[in-house]
């Protein structure tokens, strides 16, 4: 775990005691994110878990803004319960009046875009084009989950061919 996000976290919620007066439970932290997001807060877990890659292009946003983003995640939760709604007002004035950071809902770092696999299937309508699955939706399949034809009604079936996107 970086020192600097570690201390980020703890500067953040040191501000929060500082402000409402009181001790907060702290996270467990994670550098286990892949993919388009920045962060999440798991609240019901008291964790956090950071995307590495965006972290290390863009340091310093990622440890003022979405440091403090997924914090107030947590704490919104503490101090109101579960029933608030994420980016709610009781999140947004924690971002405003604790922090003094915009209240964002998302980022704006850029992604590198990976070619992704898609799985071709076809169903009784032989004149459609194929079907382009994801590989989780194909997982499923392989499971025992099955997929139907919104106009025929028939189930999907492997083609056994691929494409990139």
């Amino acid at each position: 775990m970086p020192n600097f996000l570690q201390e980020r976290v703890d500067v953040c919620y040191a501000t929060a005691e500082h402000h409402f007066n009181c001790a907060f439970k702290r996270p467990e932290i994670s550098l286990q994110l892949r993919g388009q997001k920045a962060g999440v807060a798991h609240i019901s877990e008291n964790l956090l878990r950071f995307n590495p890659v965006l972290y290390q292009e863009n340091r310093e946003h990622f440890l003022l803004h979405t440091v403090a983003h997924e914090v107030a995640h947590l704490l919104a939760y503490q101090l109101y319960g579960p029933r608030i709604r994420a980016h709610g007002p009781e999140w947004q004035a924690l971002m405003l009046n604790v922090y003094q950071l915009p209240a964002q809902r998302c980022h704006n770092y850029a992604i590198k875009r990976t070619a992704k696999t898609h799985y071709l299937y076809r169903c009784e309508c032989q004149s459609r084009e194929p079907f382009a699955l994801s590989a989780q939706r194909h997982a499923r399949i392989n499971k025992g989950l099955h997929y139907l034809c919104k106009v025929c009604g028939a189930k999907l079936s492997y083609t056994h061919k691929q494409i990139q996107r």
